[in-house]
């Protein structure tokens, strides 16, 4: 394997030095910034907004998701150490003034909160889930009534095409619908020569699907 392969299958988990290389490359990265800050702004954060990221790697959206928010909590989750130290770094102060709480592990792993999220993202973090059905389903559970989630994918192999974001799209569209979603809509934006596509849904509280 050479050294550019095993930079890359750090991005699905970074740890030690490689994973440290990862985090810099993704928090620096044109096409990464471009992308978080698309996927905020479709999820429109407002100043009363219970705002959770899944897997927020070296924790660039977490800084302008709490800046939108205006000082109101920004919840984070993330199995990395490795991205957990670089974004506690980079978002210090938002977690001193006690705005921003950092998890380490999985969505199960979330403590009980008294008031669900209303507004849930994740950028590049889907295609790692090995039952996206699952995964929605349980962040479902997180949710307020008419909850927003964006759901973000860019494809990062050697040469991408609109048929891989378009073959993305449509398995998070059904696993959406599956985990009782609804208003699903995916909505593509090309940054540089590669395409990206976020898909957003609202929590479904009818037909006996809200917990």
């Amino acid at each position: 394997m050479t050294f550019r392969q095993h930079l890359v299958a750090q991005f699905m988990r970074p740890s030690g030095v490689l994973g440290r290389m990862a985090g810099y490359v993704m928090a620096h990265r044109a096409s990464n910034i471009g992308r978080n800050t698309w996927t905020l702004e479709l999820l429109s954060i407002q100043a009363e907004d219970r705002v959770l990221e899944i897997g927020f790697g070296p924790g660039i959206a977490l800084r302008q998701a709490a800046a939108r928010a205006n000082m109101n909590i920004i919840v984070g989750i993330d199995h990395s150490e490795v991205m957990c130290e670089q974004a506690s770094h980079r978002n210090a102060r938002s977690i001193e003034a006690g705005c921003m709480q950092l998890y380490q592990g999985t969505i199960a792993d979330l403590p009980d909160f008294s008031r669900g999220f209303n507004k849930i993202y994740s950028a590049n973090v889907v295609q790692f889930w090995s039952d996206p059905v699952v995964e929605f389903t349980s962040i479902r559970k997180l949710m307020a009534p008419e909850g927003l989630i964006a759901t973000t994918f860019m494809p990062r192999n050697a040469r991408p095409t609109k048929a891989d974001v378009q073959r993305m799209a449509d398995k998070i569209v059904q696993a959406l619908e599956e985990s009782g979603f609804t208003g699903i809509k995916p909505v593509t934006k090309t940054f540089g020569s590669i395409d990206a596509v976020c898909v957003l849904a609202r929590k479904c509280t009818a037909l006996g699907f809200n917990p």
